[in-house]
């Protein structure tokens, strides 16, 4: 029964979802864990993979990705509190980025990032802990 159910909805969800990332260019996956406080500030161009996890207020800005780093080799990064992620940043592959941290604009982040920390870059180096 439960399936019988499940398949309107789930074409309802794809259609909203394909919908959605046409007007605001955002693709922010249910299956993403997203803490309280998430915000985007600018949308346009932000893509999310359906693993990743944010932590509580997190903010993100266009042209951000937070992804896989290789198709086909799963592993998406794992973001801490109160972490800025700056505009055009890419944090990418299995990586953990720590409370209070910032990332800066156009970032490469593809190693873990510690708490409070400033990741600046391509690829992205700690130039504060």
């Amino acid at each position: 029964k439960r399936r019988g159910l499940r398949m309107p909805f789930s074409f309802i969800y794809k259609i909203l979802f394909l919908f959605i990332q046409i007007i605001t260019g955002i693709e922010l996956p249910c299956e993403a864990k997203v803490g309280k406080g998430f915000t985007i500030e600018h949308f346009g161009n932000i893509i999310v993979s359906g693993d990743a996890v944010f932590g509580d207020d997190v903010i993100i800005r266009n042209g951000v990705t937070v992804g896989l780093k290789h198709t086909g080799i799963r592993g998406s990064p794992t973001i801490g509190n109160r972490v800025d992620i700056g505009v055009g940043a890419k944090l990418l592959g299995p990586i953990q980025i720590g409370d209070d941290v910032a990332i800066g604009a156009n970032a490469v982040v593809i190693k873990d990032v510690p708490a409070n920390s400033i990741a600046v870059g391509v690829p992205a180096k700690i130039i504060h802990s």
